[in-house]
């Protein structure tokens, strides 16, 4: 009995220590260069992220496709620079539509239209070049 006394009374004194306090939100440095992942390559050191985190902007751009995830969503494209959100030519992978990953195929030569938010970009619509 006494154990669960000394218990309870270790919670309080730790609940009101506690009591007061504000959470700490972590700080993140902001920098001028993107974290590549896994799926990026390229030259991707004076890539400026233009899009704020809460903003999204329209794009365009032309690239060949060299992988198509249906279950992720995602297609990879080995795209040239993209002057709307500051992005050197690179290979990295976007969300996609089902409809423009049934439609697409590997090696295929596209343009394509993004639409840009943060870091992340959605291929909305995607034309085979000739």
């Amino acid at each position: 009995m006494n154990y669960a006394r000394l218990t309870i009374a270790l919670g309080l004194a730790a609940l009101t220590a506690a009591c007061g306090k504000k959470a700490e939100t972590p700080v993140v440095a902001e920098t001028n260069q993107a974290t590549p992942a896994p799926a990026m390559g390229g030259d991707m050191g004076n890539m400026a992220m233009a899009p704020a985190a809460n903003a999204s902007i329209k794009a365009k751009g032309q690239g060949t496709i060299t992988a198509i995830d249906k279950a992720a969503g995602t297609i990879t494209l080995d795209h040239g620079p993209i002057p709307e959100a500051k992005w050197p030519a690179m290979t990295m992978a976007f969300k996609a539509a089902p409809a423009i990953t049934d439609a697409a195929k590997i090696g295929d030569k596209v343009d394509f239209d993004l639409m840009l938010t943060g870091n992340a970009g959605e291929v909305t619509a995607m034309h085979k070049q000739p």
